[in-house]
């Protein structure tokens, strides 16, 4: 009897972790929809492997590029995705992004961006890194012949080192028992630096994206400490 309740207990604690990486992670997925709703006409992806959250052929008013829109932390890093088809973008789109702050259980959009980026500018933004550089990483990290901690090491060593320090870009081995994924990010300040060095980067009353305000994401909890 003891044991079958300890299992319950267990389970119960799994669930609901999973249930607030879930909730933290809705704002993200809110603040996409607004994007969409607001500007593309309300476009939704049909699958979660579609190459853009928002296609070229739906963006009617803003240049008729595709739009990747991302919300983050304000401050932090702004996650890209799959590094080998980030690598692989070879058409001018538009990075909207939001940061935000958290005050109680609602997320308070401070700051944004939006910038059309080039292929030669997000070439740029890749340094010296090459298509064989990730592709070689990439096996490293998907190595399931070597155990995570090792292959952990390897791989953050191969990052520390150039091409790849170099690079504004940075790629992020994800790896344990769960996962082998290579993806990558951009820092708060490499972004502006590289993208909008003329702007301010600090917290604004009113962010905006074309003109409209940015509204709070509101029901998303604080992450925990462990989380």
């Amino acid at each position: 009897m003891f044991f079958r309740f300890l299992a319950w207990v267990c389970l119960c604690l799994l669930e609901s972790v999973h249930g607030q990486g879930n909730e933290v992670q809705r704002h993200g997925l809110n603040f996409e929809h607004w994007v969409a709703d607001a500007f593309f006409d309300g476009y939704r992806a049909p699958g979660p492997t579609e190459k853009w959250d928002i296609p070229a052929s739906a963006n009617k008013r803003h240049g008729n590029i595709p739009v990747n829109p991302k919300a983050t932390k304000y401050g932090e890093p702004v996650g890209l995705g799959d590094a080998l088809r980030q690598y692989d973008i070879d058409e001018p789109f538009l990075l909207v992004v939001g940061f935000w702050k958290q005050e109680g259980d609602t997320k308070h959009f401070v700051q944004s961006l939006t910038v059309r980026i080039t292929p030669e500018t997000w070439r740029e933004l890749w340094g010296g890194v090459t298509r064989a550089d990730l592709e070689e990483l990439d096996r490293l990290v998907k190595d399931t012949t070597r155990p995570v901690d090792e292959v952990r090491r390897a791989a953050l060593l191969v990052k520390s080192k150039p091409p790849f320090s170099g690079a504004v870009i940075q790629v992020n081995p994800k790896i344990d028992r769960s996962q082998r994924r290579l993806q990558c990010s951009i820092s708060y300040a490499r972004l502006f630096a590289s993208l909008a060095p003329d702007r301010d980067r600090g917290p604004v009353g009113t962010p905006e994206i074309f003109g409209r305000k940015i509204p709070s994401v509101k029901g998303s909890p604080r992450r925990s400490p462990s989380g």
